[in-house]
């Protein structure tokens, strides 16, 4: 009973971060853009959640606002960076530290609580249902919302406005040749990373039944390290999109993450994410990255040669 409780969790927790995943694919893998204003907009969306439904708007509106929130506030950064020529990591340090104080004023203190309100996560639909059960209905919910989000991503990456998108990241200069103007694909990009980060916040307080100040923190890290993950399966699983890499790559994470907090306890987690990272980063281009590239490139060329 123990491990399913875990495991319902570990699928929560993994989803939810899935999307903020997708948000920094956007911004990491696509712009190239350091983008640290997410630590800030995952608790806008949870704030401006929280501070609509207590106020008796439904929880589909709600979750609608949050995400227009975040795009708000990744346009700032956009508008810092490509308007105002500051430096794009400088950008994002900026609007984070703004949204510290936003999101305060928004809350109005440091907590907010409703877990008698009606959310995603808490309906009629679940009542009666035995607390395992519930658990995992909640998971098919959230999971329902990664799909959406990972399906009109697709969508949208392959529309026209998609693949400028795509040259900005890649090739600013047959963007520029196209007579498009890069900067505007730039806020464009800042602005759905940070919505669909806010989106995420919002569903992270209808998990916890409750908004508070500090969720934030740690954000970008944890979400990178989900990106990078997802990213290296994806690259050598060919039928594999990567936002689908991005998606499983943000279960596994939290997988290891709930197995080392179980292992050394919860007071380290901050201390556990850290090292996880720095193990993502020297998988993916330092040392363990290559001889694993190195191993798949061994088979490829031993099938080519049975072949």
């Amino acid at each position: 009973m123990y491990f399913f409780n875990q495991m319902s969790t570990i699928l929560q927790m993994g989803f939810i971060y899935a999307i903020v995943a997708l948000g920094v694919y956007i911004t990491y893998k696509i712009l190239d853009f350091p983008d640290l204003s997410v630590d800030g907009t995952f608790p806008l969306g949870g704030v401006v959640f929280s501070v609509l439904l207590t106020a008796g708007c439904p929880w589909p509106v709600a979750m609608l606002v949050s995400f227009a929130a975040g795009c708000a506030a990744g346009l700032v950064t956009g508008v810092l960076h490509v308007k105002l020529k500051i430096n794009g990591l400088l950008s994002g340090i900026i609007t984070m530290t703004a949204l510290v104080s936003v999101n305060l004023l928004i809350a109005g203190g440091p907590q907010i609580s409703f877990s008698q309100l009606t959310t995603l996560l808490n309906n009629g639909f679940l009542d009666g249902l035995p607390r395992l059960a519930e658990n995992y209905v909640q998971v098919l919910f959230i999971l329902l919302i990664v799909a959406l989000c990972k399906v009109l991503l697709d969508l949208f990456l392959k529309t026209k406005s998609g693949f400028l998108l795509r040259a900005t990241g890649d090739n600013p200069q047959m963007v520029t040749q196209l007579g498009k103007n890069i900067d505007n694909y730039k806020m464009l990009g800042l602005s759905l990373a940070n919505g669909l980060v806010a989106l995420a916040g919002s569903l992270y307080c209808q998990y916890s039944a409750s908004y508070s100040s500090n969720m934030g923190t740690g954000t970008v890290v944890i979400a990178l390290a989900c990106v990078i993950i997802g990213c290296v399966i994806a690259k050598h699983i060919r039928v594999m999109k990567d936002t689908t890499g991005v998606v499983i790559g943000a279960l596994i994470y939290y997988a290891i993450l709930s197995v080392a907090m179980l292992l050394l306890g919860s007071d380290y987690t901050r201390l556990i994410v850290a090292v996880l990272f720095v193990l993502v980063l020297v998988f993916d281009s330092g040392l363990i990255g290559r001889a694993v590239k190195k191993l798949f490139r061994k088979k490829k060329e031993g099938g080519d040669v049975t072949a």
